[in-house]
């Protein structure tokens, strides 16, 4: 007699079971309104925390998307207070050059200028500064620093074949500072001096250079991410192949955080990497994506920094429909922070947001920060080109389980174009997204929108936010009514 295979799925699995848990997302709820203590919504302090050590200002962060961040996606978010995370889906050369980039692009002091010898020639010495997208070398003859060499020094120079040393401003004509000069002295010495370039000396050898323009900057974006030397921040994605020899790399290169990314991080394989990066490195990780507080617990268990929230949510992935496996992303947020705060680990909400209201529901259940690739992906920090399409612009905007993204990971990893259609599976698809302009415009709208539903909370911080918060459960037509008023908020 065979064995019936159809086994009954028993207790609240039971499809039949009333017991069974619901699932929402945000557009199932609203924030009830509460008495609020702010005058402005301006009052209200977005600071949150990314890992247990990076504080944002803007608790905004773009996904590790080949549509959404590289280098410029990255400089701008941590500008406006957020943090950028570079993706791992090139080679691990041009995720490495990403990082340097953004670390070069503002900081107090610049540890290793770029220098050159006294024998090159002006044409050598400025395909270098356009190479390194620099306005000045230091000249060095072995360990010594000689001079500087500037734009200005070959301005109206019609023979490029002339020595450096020739046209270059030499040593006993600079203005110098001892390493470890403070900002305000800094400042004075430019400013008295008329000068542009500080190289700092240390038993008269060159130990730094500190620049007008990366004072300016610092003083521009006043809310920027920045570490101690006053860099911007960036994070980089790891995956769970090569992760300890990729992650050496990134971190050399500056990299201030690791983003372990797995479509489903709640596995052993991906445990172990995570245990195998906190053996290795003291930097923080965040890890996702994960849905449930098993994942929570045994990730946190594990060393997690941080953890990513998201299974499906994401208007590029199809994991829901093809896999069938899911969590909605409220609920999901709900669940993985009521073990996270038990151990001060910040949850990142990943996909899903539409509105800034998204963003204001993410955070007052629970999430410290909003992981984004949706919201960024049409701007004009994005990767590609900008297409033109009946009248309207647009962008590209490929999941990172998309047949696009894997068919280019698959040309990288040949280094060959490949004609053919691939044979893979995918979770993911590729789209066009509305063309939206500088990305700053647009963390400025969602900031604002986040601001205003603190108000809403009766809250100034987004700790008080998360104490405050009431959600009230609303049907279809409620929803409707929230949007038939022409009030759709920006996306």
């Amino acid at each position: 007699m065979h064995q019936n295979p159809f086994i009954p799925i028993k207790s609240q699995k039971n499809i039949g079971d009333t017991s069974m848990k619901i699932g929402l997302t945000y557009s199932d709820v609203l924030l009830v309104p509460r008495r609020t203590p702010l005058k402005s919504r301006s009052e209200a302090d977005t600071t949150s925390y990314f890992t247990k050590k990076i504080i944002l200002k803007t608790p905004l962060v773009s996904a590790n998307m080949a549509t959404v961040t590289e280098h410029k996606m990255a400089i701008a978010m941590a500008r406006e207070g957020g943090i950028g995370t570079i993706h791992q889906f090139g080679s691990l050369e041009d995720q490495v050059e990403q990082i340097k980039k953004v670390k070069k692009s503002t900081c107090y002091i610049i540890e290793n200028p770029v220098s050159i010898s006294t024998n090159l020639t002006i044409e050598e010495a400025s395909d270098i500064m356009h190479e390194k997208e620099v306005t000045s070398l230091l000249v060095m003859q072995g360990e010594d620093l000689v001079g500087i060499f500037t734009s200005r020094d070959y301005l109206f120079e019609e023979d490029l074949t002339k020595k450096v040393y020739e046209v270059m401003t030499p040593k006993d004509k600079l203005i110098t500072a001892p390493y470890g000069v403070s900002l305000n002295e800094a400042k004075r010495i430019l400013h008295e001096s008329r000068i542009e370039k500080l190289p700092l000396l240390e038993n008269n050898r060159l130990r730094g250079l500190i620049t007008t323009q990366d004072i300016k900057k610092l003083e521009y974006w006043p809310n920027a991410t920045r570490d101690s030397k006053g860099r911007l921040m960036v994070a980089a994605a790891v995956g769970v192949k090569d992760t300890i020899e990729k992650a050496r790399a990134l971190i050399e290169a500056g990299a201030d955080c690791l983003v372990l990314d797995v479509a489903h991080a709640h596995s052993d394989l991906v445990i172990e990497k995570l245990k195998e990066l906190k053996r290795n490195f003291s930097i923080e990780v965040v890890v996702g994506n994960i849905a449930t507080p098993q994942a929570a617990q045994d990730l946190i268990d594990a060393g997690a920094d941080g953890l990513k929230v998201g299974i499906g949510p994401s208007p590029v992935c199809t994991t829901r429909i093809v896999a069938g496996s899911g969590v909605p992303q409220l609920t999901a947020i709900i669940d993985v922070v009521s073990v996270a705060k038990r151990y001060n680990i910040p949850v990142t909400a990943d996909g899903g947001v539409k509105y800034s209201g998204d963003i204001a529901k993410a955070i007052a259940a629970g999430a410290s920060t909003v992981f984004s690739g949706s919201l960024f992906a049409g701007t004009d920090e994005a990767p590609g080109m900008i297409l033109l399409k009946n009248g309207k612009r647009y962008k590209k905007y490929h999941g990172s389980a998309s047949y696009e993204s894997s068919h280019k990971r698959a040309e990288l990893k040949d280094k060959r174009k490949i004609e053919k259609r691939l044979s893979t599976f995918v979770e993911g698809v590729s789209t066009l997204v509305d063309y939206k302009g500088p990305v700053a415009d647009v963390i400025d709208n969602m900031a604002r929108g986040l601001r205003s539903g603190m108000s809403y909370c009766g809250a100034k911080t987004i700790k008080e936010m998360q104490e405050n918060a009431q959600f009230i459960q609303i049907t279809s037509a409620g929803w409707a009514e929230s949007m038939s008023r022409g009030n759709k908020v920006s996306e």
